[in-house]
């Protein structure tokens, strides 16, 4: 098994990277926890795969087991679901020492992480997350929320979980379009610190597409470990944390204006880093061949989309609702070269609208 320890004193935890680790879930929460209540929320696609398996182990380590679910789609990262689970929590008379588990993808671990954030003020929160997008972004790093009609993550919390548990065969049975809109995230750590990283991805690009078992493994034990330094560093966002929104104020747009239905959150991560690579090149930070390199990695990952053609104008307001606004102002994450990024609110209205148009054309 491999460990990764998130080093933030008393809120401290471990990723444990690990195939076949499902089987011991109970086992590793039986560490951090001595209550005797698991709440396991998930939804109907997850659960009939691996529920069996996980309540079993957890009923094995001696844990009453009690479940919730909640429908599969970022449409449902409601106040509405959210509340549904609490009920359930409170039907079933949950405990400040029981533990809430997200087995799922970033929609339940994000919903479950703020049910558990609010619940009794706070009680344990263990992420047991299913897809390559959750287990190499937001099952780590304490964000938990639910969207807004206005914008996406704009009720939330930071909620570090207990410890995070991620089995890479789960992806066996992962949709390919659900693997692909991961591997965005994966490219984003990359850029925005590690351009060995980045080295590494474009040299086996067609082995993290074939999911060579050993470089899954090792693309999500990477992730997590950019993503943990940065998140010691910064655990609540106040500074070098911003560069984790890589081509997201762009990707939320989009997804706003598509009801949450159309783009996946990795697809929309990409078209909006293309967006950003152009700006950034148009604003001197990068040169034509750092912002082709960027789009040929996309391409030969297999994840490479045109921006959509939905009004600048439309895409630019929609940007002005992102949580990542400072006094009426966008806070924007720009490539400066392959394998760092700096953060500014320097791009005017114009600049940006030029840059979503030259990514409708692409290269």
């Amino acid at each position: 098994m491999q460990r990764l320890k998130v080093n933030l004193g008393e809120r401290s935890y471990f990723i444990n990277i690990e195939a076949g680790i499902l089987e011991r879930t109970g086992e590793i929460i039986k560490e951090i926890n001595s209550g005797k209540q698991v709440f396991l929320v998930s939804n109907p696609t997850v659960f009939p795969l691996y529920g069996e398996k996980v309540t079993d182990s957890l009923k094995r380590a001696g844990f009453n087991v009690e479940t919730a679910f909640m429908p599969d789609g970022e449409r449902y990262k409601n106040l509405h679901e959210a509340m549904k689970i609490l009920d359930k929590a409170v039907e079933f008379n949950l405990e400040r020492s029981s533990v809430v588990a997200a087995l799922g993808g970033g929609v339940v671990g994000d919903l479950a992480g703020f049910v558990a954030a609010i619940y009794q003020r706070g009680v344990d929160f263990v992420q047991i997350p299913t897809t390559l997008l959750s287990q190499v972004d937001s099952s780590v790093g304490g964000k938990v929320a639910v969207n807004h009609p206005q914008g996406k993550n704009l009720i939330g919390s930071f909620h570090q979980p207990r410890t995070v548990i991620i089995d890479p065969i789960t992806l066996n049975t992962l949709e390919e379009k659900e693997y692909k809109n991961g591997l965005g995230e994966v490219v984003k750590y990359g850029l925005i610190y590690d351009a060995e990283f980045f080295n590494f991805l474009e040299e086996n690009a067609n082995a993290i597409k074939n999911k060579e078992p050993d470089v899954v493994v090792e693309i999500i034990y990477r992730s997590c470990a950019i993503k943990s330094i940065i998140v010691e560093k910064d655990e609540k966002e106040a500074g070098i944390r911003a560069l984790l929104n890589l081509g997201h104020t762009f990707g939320h747009a989009l997804e706003k204006l598509t009801d949450y239905e159309v783009y996946g959150h990795g697809e929309a991560l990409v078209m909006g880093t293309v967006a950003a690579a152009f700006l950034a090149r148009d604003k001197k930070h990068i040169g034509d061949a750092e912002l082709v390199r960027i789009i040929n990695l996309y391409k030969k990952l297999d994840i490479y989309k045109p921006f959509p053609l939905i009004d600048p104008e439309q895409v630019y307001s929609a940007m002005l609702n992102d949580k990542k606004v400072m006094k009426g102002r966008l806070r924007l994450v720009l490539p400066n070269s392959i394998g760092s990024c700096l953060i500014t609110d320097e791009a005017d209205k114009i600049e940006i609208i030029n840059a979503i148009k030259k990514a409708q054309q692409g290269i």
